[in-house]
């Protein structure tokens, strides 16, 4: 027997740890629901932590940029600098995640002016954003698990459809946060 056949995982079966990634999956996003349209903000009138959604949307931006990169170093199967390239890309997203969470506590939810332009592409693009990621997460979770485990057969079947959606998602919530920014800025 290879030294690589002995190292390599057992076949073991992962639909626990699966089960696990879509119970916090969901958890998560549940936790978000309540937060944004249930839980009032507990200092909605305040401008202090104003910086909060531009903050998001550069760690949205930061993380696209990351993954592009990453996708750049699988091509070119430069394996070292794709595993740094998208640990950075989930370490900005988990930062996203919880300057998201800070700003809608304190602030809550910010609505598109109804008059303003745009307003139905914005919801559109909006509503795409947020199932999109609700889709994305577990996703990004498997995706790291069948690498960490080393399961690459795996992690390549299930990157190819997290790539994408990941990217559409980070790349959406900078539109979104200009969008609404220049809306706002507007009035």
């Amino acid at each position: 027997m290879t030294t690589a056949a002995r190292t390599a995982p057992s076949p073991s079966n992962t639909r626990p740890a699966i089960a696990v990634i879509l119970v916090i999956s969901a958890a998560a996003t549940l936790f978000l629901f309540w937060l944004i349209y249930v839980h009032p903000a507990s200092d909605a009138g305040s401008t202090r932590y104003a910086f909060l959604p531009a903050l998001n949307a550069i760690l949205n931006g930061l993380s696209a940029t990351a993954l592009l990169i990453g996708f750049t170093f699988i091509r070119a199967q430069k394996i070292a600098a794709h595993r740094a390239s998208m640990m950075t890309a989930f370490i900005f997203s988990t930062l996203f995640l919880v300057s998201y969470i800070a700003h809608h506590a304190l602030h809550g939810d910010v609505r598109y002016p109804h008059d303003a332009d745009f307003r139905a592409f914005y919801l559109c693009l909006l509503a795409s954003h947020i199932v999109l990621a609700i889709i994305a997460l577990p996703m990004i979770l498997v995706t790291f698990f069948f690498s960490l485990t080393k399961r690459f057969p795996q992690h390549k079947k299930i990157a190819r459809w997290t790539f994408p959606l990941w990217l559409y998602v980070s790349i959406t919530g900078v539109i979104t946060y200009v969008m609404l920014h220049l809306a706002l800025s507007r009035r």
